[in-house]
């Protein structure tokens, strides 16, 4: 049961990230505030992930898995419930930054468990792709449902089903029995750590791609809407709105199509660098054309490919990494390296959004080609070590 209550956790962080892109064609509105106040809670959530990241590894260190997998799970509940009934952007901040903590609770919690609970640990960058197959899945379901319960109820309604879905595997979390954890952030470890060059560059690494990808959960919707209203003016809000958060869905079902395949390659591990510099290298193309493109169609077809591009890089990276070091620092490592990682996903989504008042978000996301560029040569320099 373990192995379930792993997987529950990156679904459950899926949705997480999923969550203020998905809602966020409504959000805006209700909250009355523009692109750069919407790039505000991202970032606000962001922050709040990057310092719990550091503090959840030191309590599984002390705890174990099951009551922090229980936190997570009951705690972004409760935060999710909390911002369906926020009505103003004061009201909705706090929520965004107490989700952070919940996300980061099931993050760390799957992202150990998961390469010592799969293919018997022997494989752990193949290990961690299946396993992210499901933080995909999430990713894929939340802008579905909540596109779906948009069009038959009310905002509060829809966003508290997502809640209660959220709530729902504690039972599981509760009855399953796990290994003796060896994870854990140790502060007094982390200055040795970080001088572990490829523990440096790892971080340095996922900064690019979390950048990339967290501004994709967060934007895609926004960039769709933008697309399809000017392609079809007249078309109807509710129509425009929910072919919009589709995209999102389609970018994240090609995400977990592509991990799923990534963890069908038994040398992943071994050559995951180049797999992850060519992932980046695709990335930037899909990118240039996304800044560029005026057709609905083509706008579907791109997010496809970016989620296929996007797909092996963070579990790879992980994997790779973890290859470098003792299972018994697996915690340690992924805290330091998601934490410093995370920061990209505080400043990027945001600078995407300050951009988008003065421009719009479709022409904004040519900010993201830098970090394409840089994570292709870092990459291959993570390899090398």
């Amino acid at each position: 049961m373990e192995k379930i209550v792993a997987l529950l956790c990156v679904f459950g962080l899926g949705m997480c990230f999923s969550l203020l892109g998905s809602i966020s064609v409504k959000l805006m509105p209700r909250l009355k505030i523009d692109q750069g106040k919407f790039g505000s809670l991202i970032s606000a959530f962001m922050f709040t992930c990057l310092i719990a990241s550091l503090i959840v590894g030191v309590v599984i260190d002390k705890i174990g898995y099951k009551p922090v997998a229980i936190f997570g799970f009951a705690a972004t509940a409760i935060c999710i419930f909390l911002l369906a009934r926020g009505q103003t952007y004061e009201m909705a901040i706090v929520p965004c930054l107490l989700l952070g903590f919940g996300a980061m609770a099931l993050n760390t919690a799957g992202n150990t468990l998961i390469p010592v609970v799969l293919f018997g640990g022997t494989n752990p960058a193949a290990a961690s792709n299946l396993g992210n197959t499901f933080f995909g899945l999430g990713l894929f379901l939340t802008p579905l449902i909540v596109s779906f319960l948009f069009r038959k109820t009310s905002y509060e309604n829809a966003v508290s089903t997502l809640a209660l879905i959220m709530l729902a595997p504690v039972i599981l979390a509760i009855l399953a029995t796990y290994p003796e954890s060896k994870a854990g952030f140790v502060i007094s470890d982390a200055f040795a750590l970080l001088a572990k060059p490829a523990v440096l560059v790892a971080a340095l690494v996922l900064f690019c791609y979390i950048s990339l990808e967290s501004s994709f959960c967060n934007w895609l919707p926004s960039f769709g809407k933008e697309v399809i209203s000017a392609a079809s003016p007249d078309a109807n809000a509710d129509v425009v709105d929910a072919s919009a958060q589709c995209l999102l869905s389609l970018f994240a079902v090609a995400m977990m199509a592509g991990r799923l395949i990534a963890s069908q390659i038994p040398a992943i591990t071994e050559y995951g660098s180049f797999f992850i510099a060519g992932a980046a290298l695709i990335s930037a193309l899909i990118i240039l054309t996304m800044t560029v493109t005026k057709s609905v169609q083509q706008a579907k077809i791109l997010a496809i490919l970016a989620g296929l591009a996007f797909a092996p890089c963070f579990p790879t990276t992980v994997g790779v990494t973890f290859a470098k070091f003792s299972p018994e620092i697996y915690g340690s490592v992924f805290g330091i390296i998601f934490a410093i990682g995370l920061l990209g996903a505080v400043i990027v989504p945001k600078a995407i959004g300050n951009l988008a008042k003065g421009s719009s978000v479709q022409k904004s996301l040519k900010l993201l080609l830098p970090a394409c560029v840089a994570l292709i040569i870092l990459a291959l320099v993570l390899g090398w070590l």
